[in-house]
């Protein structure tokens, strides 16, 4: 069972500017939803981000709102809070295999979002993965989003270390920056 597996967490990217996320929660197990809010919400403050609440109807709906959020507001990044049980027909895989596939488009397109929409099989599974104080898969989202944030703070400017950029025409340039780490 991966629950009881060990696995590593890295520490909460420190920033130097402010951070602003927005949570996009589909609320149809509203005490789910609920949970997993509230663990986001602990990460981001702990972070020292702030953030926004939006709701959508469901899972599909919410990489629709992070893709509006993205290029008509000002976040720095996102994250995604829902969960789909697995019912009777095969409207589950549509709605996990979508949502998720849309969340990864935006991410490769340079959305910096943390997936907390848990894929679980029953209830059970959905609050154990909810809970802040169990598996807190909502901290997890919040968590990935500040990361990711961090690592695109770190690389969009030069700040006095030596790397490579490409000019026009794919020609190299070297360019120097501090190589530091904070963002």
């Amino acid at each position: 069972m991966a629950a009881t597996e060990p696995h590593a967490s890295l520490p909460l990217p420190d920033f130097t500017a402010p951070v602003k996320l927005l949570f996009v929660v589909a609320p149809y197990y509203r005490d789910i939803a609920d949970n997993l809010i509230a663990g986001a919400a602990t990460v981001a403050q702990s972070a020292g981000a702030t953030h926004d609440i939006v709701e959508v109807p469901g899972a599909l709906e919410i990489p629709t709102a992070v893709r509006l959020a993205q290029l008509r507001a000002n976040y720095d990044g996102f994250v995604a809070l829902g969960c789909v049980i697995r019912g009777e027909t095969t409207h589950y895989d549509t709605v996990c295999n979508d949502s998720s596939r849309g969340l990864m488009l935006l991410g490769l397109d340079g959305a910096l979002i943390g997936n907390g929409i848990l894929t679980v099989e029953n209830r059970d599974q959905a609050e154990v993965r909810a809970d802040p104080g169990r598996m807190d898969k909502g901290g997890g989202a919040a968590a990935a989003a500040l990361h990711l944030i961090a690592l695109a703070r770190r690389w969009a400017a030069p700040r006095g270390g030596v790397g490579f950029r490409t000019g026009p025409a794919g020609a190299e340039f070297r360019i120097a920056g501090d190589g530091g780490h904070r963002a």
